[in-house]
C-alpha cells in the first residue's frame, strides 16, 4: 500500500498474547456451571464480543437458553473478573515479540496508529505494557452497533484518526477480525496460522516478521 497512512491493531493475540488467560477464564466459568470447555470452542470466541462469546460457551454446555439476559450479563462480568485477575501482573514483558519495534517504526515514519479491540481491558493492557503513548486513537467497542465481523470498530478507528479506510491496514489474529477489516475497505494482515486465517492473503506467524516496508507493499 503505497499510500499507507494508518495501521489499526487488534489487541489480544496481536500486540499481546492473552488467549490463554481468556481460555482459562472461560474454562473456569464453564466448570462453575458444570461442564468442561474444549480448546476448539476457545478458537470460536476469538475476536468477538464478550456476550457473543458467552453464547458460544453456553451453547457448548447446552445451557444457552437457561439464563435471562440479565443473568448473562452477570456471567460475562464474572468471566471478566477472572480474566482481570489473570492479567493484573502484565508488564511490558508481555508485549508480543516484534510489537515494540513495529510501533516505533510506524511512529518514526509518521504512520498513525489506532486500536480496534473488542476487549474492555484494552486501556489497562496498554498502560501495563507501557505503549499507550504510541496509540493515537482507541475505538471503544461499547460505542459501535455491531461487533466483528462487522466493520464498525475499524471504521470508527479510521474516523478517529482522520484517515480514509483505503489508506489503512488492519492487523488481526482472528477470522472474524479479518472479515471486519475487509468489510471496512482496508487491507488485512493476519497474525497466526494460515489454516485459521484462510480469509487473509498476507499472514505472518508473529509481528516480528512484519516491518513497515512489507506493509507499504501489501
Amino acid at each position: 500500500m503505497k499510500a499507507l497512512k494508518a495501521v489499526i491493531f487488534d489487541m489480544d493475540g496481536v500486540l499481546t498474547e492473552t488467549s490463554l488467560q481468556h481460555y482459562i477464564a472461560w474454562k473456569l466459568l464453564a466448570k462453575d456451571l458444570g461442564f468442561e470447555l474444549s480448546e476448539e470452542v476457545n478458537e470460536k470466541v476469538k475476536g468477538i464480543s464478550r456476550l457473543e462469546s458467552l453464547d458460544i460457551v453456553l451453547r457448548a454446555g447446552n445451557m444457552v437458553d437457561k439464563f435471562s439476559e440479565a443473568e448473562k450479563l452477570e456471567l460475562a462480568d464474572k468471566k471478566n473478573l477472572i480474566y482481570q485477575c489473570l492479567i493484573k501482573e502484565f508488564t511490558k514483558k508481555n508485549l508480543s515479540e516484534g510489537a515494540l519495534e513495529l510501533l516505533t517504526s510506524l511512529r518514526n515514519n509518521n504512520i498513525k496508529i489506532a486500536l480496534a479491540s473488542v476487549s474492555k481491558n484494552a486501556q489497562f493492557l496498554l498502560e501495563a505494557m507501557e505503549i499507550g503513548n504510541y496509540i493515537d486513537a482507541i475505538a471503544d467497542p461499547s460505542e459501535v452497533k455491531h461487533g466483528k465481523p462487522a466493520p464498525d470498530i475499524f471504521l470508527m478507528a479510521a474516523k478517529m484518526l482522520g484517515v480514509e479506510p483505503k489508506n489503512c491496514i488492519g492487523i488481526e489474529d482472528a477470522f472474524a477480525g479479518v472479515e471486519a477489516i475487509k468489510s471496512a475497505g482496508m487491507q488485512p494482515v493476519g497474525i497466526g496460522s494460515k489454516e485459521i486465517l484462510y480469509n487473509c492473503e498476507l499472514v505472518f506467524s508473529s509481528l516480528k516478521e512484519v516491518n513497515i516496508d512489507m506493509l507499504r507493499e501489501a
